[in-house]
C-alpha cells in the first residue's frame, strides 16, 4: 500500500480517537473545550500537510520527541540505555527553548500528534507545561507512570492536550519482573486517579513472546477496560543483547495479530494499535517520515526510536530539511523500510546496512 493508505489508515485512528474522547468530554466540560480545539486544529493541520505534500514535501503526521535522557527505573531491555541514550553526560540535550521552536515548526508544518518519551519525560515538567502551550497539536507522554504525582495529574487535568500513556508489561507479576517490585501498582493507582478526573489515558506495552497471551488476554484486557483507559499501543520488544529469545518469531507475530483483532472485536470501546504490526499493512516500516521520525534528546533526527543513526540535528536544521533529509531518503528508495522483521524493528536488523547509508552521506 502506498502513504494516501498510510495517510487514510492515521486518519481513522484519529477519528476513533476523537470518538472515545467525545465519551469522557459529555461527563467532562475541559474535555468539551480540548476536544472542540483539536477538531478545528486537526482540519486546518490536514489542509497544511496536503499543501506541502503538493508542493514536494511529505509531512507525516506523528512526531517522536525523546526530550530526556533521566529515567527513574532501569527496565529490562530498555533500548535507550542499550544504545547509550540514556545516561550520556558527553552531550548535551536540547533546552526547552531548542524543543519549544522544534515544537512550533511541526505545528507550523501540519504535525498534530508528537509523542514525547525519554528516559522519562516526567523528569522535565516544565518543558511539558510549554508543550502543551501548542494548542492544536495533540502530546501522548509515554511514562513509566511512577512519578505521577498530584502535581502531575494537574498538569495533565489543566492541559488536556498532554495525554498520560502509562507503560504495562501485563499484570502485577509480568510488570514487576521487568520494571520493578511495586511498579504495577503505583502505576494502576496513578490509572485510578487519571480516571477520577475523567482524563482520557492509554497505556502502551511491550509485546514479547513471554507475555504475548497475558497481554492480549481477557484478564489484562478487562483490567485495563474498568480502568477507563482509551488506547492500547501493542509494541513488539526489540532485542537489545542477549534476549533474543524474546522477540516474536513468525508464528508468534501471526499470534499477536489475532489477539489485537480480538481485542479489537471484543473491546469496542478502546483503540488498539500495534506496531510494527499495523505497518505490514503499508509495505513495511513507516519510520523515516513515512508515517513518523524520531529526534533524540541531542536534536539527532532519526528513522526511529530503536535505528540510532542520524545525518541531521536540530541544532543545524529545520524540520523541513529534516524531512528531505538524504538518509531518510536513502532508506525509502534502497527498500530497507520493507520486509518482515524477525524482531521487533527492520531497521535494527539492517543495522550494517543503515549506517553504511549514514557514512556515505557524510563524508
Amino acid at each position: 500500500m502506498d502513504d494516501q493508505a498510510l495517510a487514510d489508515y492515521m486518519s481513522e485512528a484519529t477519528d476513533r480517537l476523537i470518538g472515545r474522547v467525545r465519551q469522557l468530554a459529555r461527563r467532562n466540560p475541559a474535555e468539551t473545550r480540548f476536544l472542540l480545539r483539536f477538531a478545528i486544529a486537526e482540519k486546518k493541520a490536514a489542509r497544511t500537510r496536503k499543501e506541502q505534500e503538493n508542493a514536494g514535501c511529505h509531512v507525516p503526521g506523528f512526531l517522536i520527541a525523546s526530550i530526556t535522557t533521566s529515567c527513574n527505573l532501569h527496565c529490562r531491555g530498555c533500548y535507550a540505555r542499550a544504545d547509550g541514550i540514556c545516561g550520556r553526560s558527553d552531550r548535551r540535550e536540547l533546552t526547552d527553548s531548542e524543543w519549544q521552536s522544534i515544537f512550533r515548526q511541526a505545528s507550523d508544518l501540519g504535525i498534530s500528534f508528537c509523542i514525547l518519551a525519554g528516559g522519562e519525560p516526567l523528569m522535565r515538567r516544565d518543558l511539558l507545561r510549554q508543550a502543551a502551550l501548542h494548542r492544536g497539536t495533540v502530546f501522548p507522554v509515554f511514562t513509566n507512570g511512577t512519578l505521577m504525582d498530584s502535581e502531575a495529574l494537574e498538569l495533565f487535568d489543566v492541559y488536556r492536550n498532554l495525554i498520560p500513556i502509562f507503560s504495562l508489561e501485563g499484570l502485577q507479576k509480568t510488570t514487576d519482573l521487568r520494571r520493578g517490585a511495586g511498579t504495577f501498582d503505583r502505576v494502576t493507582a496513578a490509572m485510578q486517579e487519571a480516571a477520577r478526573r475523567h482524563l482520557f489515558f492509554g497505556v502502551s506495552v511491550t509485546v514479547t513472546a513471554a507475555n504475548l497471551k497475558e497481554v492480549t488476554g481477557v484478564a489484562f484486557q478487562d483490567r485495563l477496560e474498568e480502568a477507563g483507559c482509551g488506547i492500547v499501543f501493542f509494541i513488539e520488544y526489540v532485542p537489545t543483547g542477549n534476549d533474543v529469545g524474546l522477540a516474536l518469531g513468525r508464528s508468534k507475530r501471526a499470534e499477536l495479530a489475532e489477539g489485537v483483532q480480538n481485542c479489537r472485536n471484543r473491546y469496542r470501546q478502546t483503540v488498539f494499535m500495534s506496531f510494527p504490526a499495523d505497518e505490514a499493512r503499508f509495505g513495511g516500516c513507516i519510520g523515516a517520515g513515512r508515517g513518523f521520525f524520531h529526534i533524540n534528546p541531542y536534536g539527532d533526527a532519526e528513522a526511529c526510536p530503536a535505528s540510532p543513526y542520524s545525518d541531521m540535528n536540530l541544532r543545524d536544521h529545520r524540520l523541513t530539511e529534516v524531512l528531505r533529509s538524504p538518509l531518510f531518503g536513502r532508506l525509502r528508495t534502497a527498500g530497507l523500510l520493507h520486509g518482515e522483521p524477525v524482531g521487533g524493528c527492520i531497521l535494527r536488523e539492517r543495522e550494517d546496512e543503515v549506517r553504511s547509508l549514514v557514512h556515505i552521506e557524510t563524508d
